[in-house]
């Protein structure tokens, strides 16, 4: 009997994936239920019936505002733009009654998170909900189900509507990501036939590189939730601050072999700082998932597979601040039907279940009311209590004051409080000094979010991570801390945080100099550079009038430049004034070390870069270095596409970046031309797997660690876990710098922590200094690593220089610029561009 049932249910299910392809309006709507007229359904706006064509952005946000000037449940802003220009609409929804008092009603919620809120009556307070979908533009069933799920909210009628509004308060943003949504829209439409083809063999389900998932950058959005680097996440992070919502949704897609998945996770993969209460009412709120989909009868699943461990990702960010965040992951037709193991997989079926699971959010929030509600009350009641022993942390960088102050921002729009130094102090040998360190007390609301963002961890209950296992933001930044500094070191507190402003240039006949610790020191130099001054990298560190210098220091001679006496001055203080950064006028050439005429003064010739992309090529990491020089350095950047790399002339770049790839990125003749170029004197600096393709094609040879291994008393059911623990998702380890090479010019501390998630340990060179970068002998700060993979990275190295013919390569083992907050490392990048050929 048992299997005569499942057999009618998958025959079921599999009726509801193969019927025809073009559905109308009811096809997504709940039964029995009246809709007011005088609100615009999708069609009469947009011109199609939702799931006949990808809804573009333009159309998804003309329906928004249409409904919203038609309903008086609706209200809409646009919240900023993204890369593109594209608005960032947010949407609240709720009872007209509610409407007349929703900032009243947002300051009670609020108040919740606050020392008052043992008070707080919460019986008559709605419960708040951030309904987000898309947040991978080539996943697109949630911003078209978002169509289907505003009409619902704005035209049903009823008693069941009416309670849903009255008790709800609902923050939707029908696009995290509307230039990935725009951008693979465009694909699937252009593809599409008037009989449709699901043969997955059609160019309609394989988009092209880069794809839709990512923003305009090609950063994947949805790990950014925490370092909020981006200008979507910007906006998000900043609704959820000034709500505090109880549920947050994050509708996804996954494979089209799939079904559909809701959360709970993998329970033995939730972060330790998640409290158990979160992930008991997850499961709670899974039962009404569980109901709405048994009853349209498509599968599902939970608890097998995804986690709760990363804060960085939207469904995991609210657990981590006193609400729960909840992942739908809905098979993916990836165009408009496509063949499946369960049947024909239609787009309008990935709608249905993404609106489907929309509305069981809504029935579960009001339901669940008054227990999350309590729950968020707990949960900041109980923070304070760890937080009630006091003490504070203390980051900084006396010598980089704007790599603090984006940490400091971070910190900022996460709403924790934080202090000014008030006096220069140091501790643990470090020199913390006012204006250039922060001091951020422990005793405050968001005392978890901080351990999350400050904590080091290196052990785990499981041993697989659906993304990093380490995020440690002063590690990422590598600034200087303290985790235990008592508050009488803090000054006043930070309401608006602003950029340290240097000392005015003083005018020098003679020459300027510009030490390189600022992290915005590339772009200036680059600036010197382009406007046609000369200037020339000190080698050696020396003292002049009562300063020393640091290994690194750019000069810039005033004489013999195109640019006269005022002329040098009047550039040079704008470009100091307009990026914080210090240039000191000197008036003699003599000092104690290297004087400034001297030949350790390395002339630096103005950088012209092309970044190899396309097909093979890892378009986060090469979006990441596309972002790094065009939004915060301002250098110009040329995208050489590895199809036609064969035929371009590359005399006319100085350095050449390639990403990390996937081996067959380049084909015979590309390859060729590279080293043609390089041989000529091109520097070519590689990334990750560029080092095997280095190998292989004979431009760097390098000597991999690895160890042989055979898995014993492992079940096929273990073999999973087995080959998931050698893999290295994300982890921070240690190394140890020679700072006087020029891949390490720039930093002041003999030690660098680097962010690594790749298996290549590449060995030691037998010559000490051409091992400037060294991982120690006990390396591992913060993140999971195997045991084997342990002994294995131990005095390894994470760079190497060599020459081929005229030219350099330069190969580093993983991404210096990691999802773009991994501030600590970007310059040794910009090292390698600037200094190449003094290495």
């Amino acid at each position: 009997m048992k299997h005569f049932l499942v057999t009618l249910f998958l025959f079921i299910s599999t009726q509801f994936l193969a019927q025809d392809y073009q559905v109308d309006l009811s096809y997504y709507l709940p039964e029995d239920i009246t809709y007011n007229s005088q609100i615009p359904t999708p069609k009469s706006i947009i011109g199609h019936e939702i799931g006949d064509w990808h809804i573009t952005h333009d159309k998804l946000v003309q329906y928004m505002k249409a409904v919203a000037e038609k309903s008086n449940r609706i209200t809409i802003e646009n919240r900023g733009s993204t890369f593109e220009g594209r608005p960032l609409l947010l949407l609240t929804v709720t009872s007209k009654k509610n409407h007349k008092n929703l900032e009243e009603i947002r300051k009670n919620h609020v108040s919740l998170t606050e020392d008052n809120s043992s008070g707080i009556n919460t019986s008559e307070m709605p419960i708040v909900v951030y309904q987000g979908f898309s947040i991978h533009g080539n996943e697109p069933s949630g911003s078209n189900a978002a169509l289907a799920l505003v009409y619902y909210l704005a035209a049903a009628q009823g008693s069941e509507i009416d309670n849903l509004l009255a008790n709800t308060v609902i923050l939707l943003d029908p696009s995290y990501n509307p230039d990935g949504l725009q951008r693979f829209a465009y694909w699937a439409n252009v593809h599409k036939s008037k009989n449709i083809n699901p043969d997955p063999n059609d160019r309609e389900y394989r988009e092209v590189w880069p794809g839709g998932r990512t923003n305009h950058y090609w950063f994947d959005m949805n790990r950014d939730w925490l370092p909020a680097q981006l200008p979507e996440s910007r906006a998000r992070i900043k609704t959820f601050h000034n709500w505090y919502p109880n549920i947050l949704t994050d509708h996804h897609e996954m494979g089209t072999n799939s079904s559909f998945f809701f959360q709970p996770g993998i329970p033995s993969r939730t972060h330790p700082l998640t409290p158990q209460k979160n992930q008991d009412l997850t499961g709670a709120i899974a039962k009404f998932h569980a109901k709405a989909f048994n009853k349209i009868g498509s599968l599902y699943y939970t608890e097998e597979s995804f986690d709760d461990f990363y804060y960085g990702k939207g469904s995991t960010f609210p657990d981590i601040n006193g609400a729960v965040g909840i992942l739908f992951e809905q098979a993916s037709s990836r165009g408009h039907a496509q063949e499946s193991d369960n049947g024909i997989l239609t787009f309008p079926f990935t709608i249905r279940n993404q609106f489907t699971a929309a509305l069981s959010t809504l029935e579960a929030a009001v339901s669940m009311r008054k227990e999350m509600l309590e729950y968020q009350k707990e949960f900041f009641r109980n923070s304070r209590k760890e937080a009630s022993k006091g003490g504070a942390i203390i980051f900084g960088d006396e010598k980089d004051a704007s790599k603090v102050f984006h940490l400091a921002e971070i910190l900022e729009r996460h709403k924790i409080k934080f202090h000014e130094l008030k006096n220069d102090f140091s501790s643990n040998g470090k020199n913390f000094k006012k204006g250039f360190s922060y001091v951020i007390p422990k005793n405050q609301k968001q005392h978890r979010l901080i351990n999350a963002m400050f904590e080091k961890r290196t052990q785990f209950k499981d041993s697989l991570f659906y993304d990093v296992s380490a995020w440690t933001f002063p590690l990422a930044f590598n600034v200087d801390y303290s985790e235990d500094i008592s508050m009488t070191q803090a000054g006043s507190e930070i309401n608006k945080l602003t950029k340290i402003t240097p000392a005015i240039l003083s005018k020098s006949k003679y020459a300027y100099l510009m030490e390189w610790h600022d992290y915005y020191t590339p772009k200036v130099l680059n600036a010197i550079l382009k406007r046609g001054i000369r200037a020339k990298v000190g080698m050696k560190t020396f003292s002049v009038e009562n300063h020393q210098y640091d290994y690194g220091t750019i000069l810039v001679p005033v004489q013999n430049q195109d640019l006269n006496e005022d002329e040098m001055y009047l550039f040079l203080k704008e470009i100091s004034e307009e990026n914080n950064i210090k240039i000191t006028g000197v008036s003699t050439g003599l000092t104690i070390g290297i004087d400034l005429g001297s030949s350790q003064f390395k002339t630096i010739d103005p950088p012209k870069i092309a970044l190899i992309i396309g097909d093979g090529i890892s378009p986060y990491d090469a979006g990441e270095i596309w972002h790094l020089m065009d939004q915060r350095y301002d250098i110009q950047i040329t995208k050489l596409d590895t199809r036609n790399l064969k035929r371009k002339d590359l005399s006319r770049y100085t350095d050449i970046i390639l990403p990390n790839n996937w081996g067959s990125a380049l084909d015979k003749q590309s390859t060729e031309n590279l080293k043609k170029w390089v041989k000529d004197g091109g520097t070519l600096i590689g990334f990750k797997n560029a080092g095997k393709w280095f190998n292989k094609n004979d431009i760097l040879k390098l000597k991999f660690k690895t160890e042989k291994d055979s898995a014993q008393h492992i079940s096929f059911e273990q073999k999973g876990k087995y080959f998931g623990a050698q893999v290295i998702g994300g982890a921070i380890f240690n190394t140890q710098l020679d700072r006087s090479h020029p891949i390490n010019f720039g930093y002041k501390n003999a030690t660098l922590p680097i962010f690594r998630n790749s298996t290549l340990f590449l060995e030691a060179d037998k010559e000490s200094f051409n091992n400037p970068i060294r991982y120690s002998k006990d390396p591992l700060l913060s993140g999971y690593i195997s045991n084997k993979n342990l002994n294995l990275i131990k005095e390894t190295v994470p760079f190497r220089k060599g020459k081929l013919g005229k030219g350099n390569v330069i190969y580093f083992t993983d991404n210096t610029n990691f999802r773009a907050f991994w501030y600590g490392t970007n310059k040794l990048m910009m090292n390698a561009i600037f200094f190449g050929d003094s290495m």
